[in-house]
């Protein structure tokens, strides 16, 4: 596990299993239960606090990392890699994750 990857996550019923991205710095992973991550949606919205991708950046569809929605969840609920963003893209979620929190 590694920050900027996406992998997916199965969020407590009625939700289903769902790609996420890990924000957790790679340093403290090893020794955490629990990691921070941002969910991606389908929906998109064009806002700020959100980071578009689509199948350049290796998803099978158009989606949005949403910023507004970052939770800490357990480690053991991370499931398979579906891919690693590239620091570009890292960077845009730097920077909607500071536009939503107000930093």
């Amino acid at each position: 596990m590694k920050r900027g990857e996406i992998r997916w996550y199965k969020f407590h019923t009625p939700d289903k299993k769902r790609p996420v991205l890990l924000l957790t710095r790679d340093s403290i992973l090893e020794y955490m239960g629990e990691v921070t991550i941002a969910p991606i949606t389908s929906t998109i919205r064009d806002i700020p606090s959100e980071v578009f991708l689509s199948t350049q950046d290796g998803l099978k569809k158009d989606c949005a990392v949403n910023c507004d929605h970052i939770q800490t969840v357990s480690k053991g609920k991370i499931d398979s890699l579906i891919v690693t963003l590239s620091q570009e893209k890292l960077a845009k979620v730097s920077a909607a994750i500071n536009f939503a929190l107000s930093l």
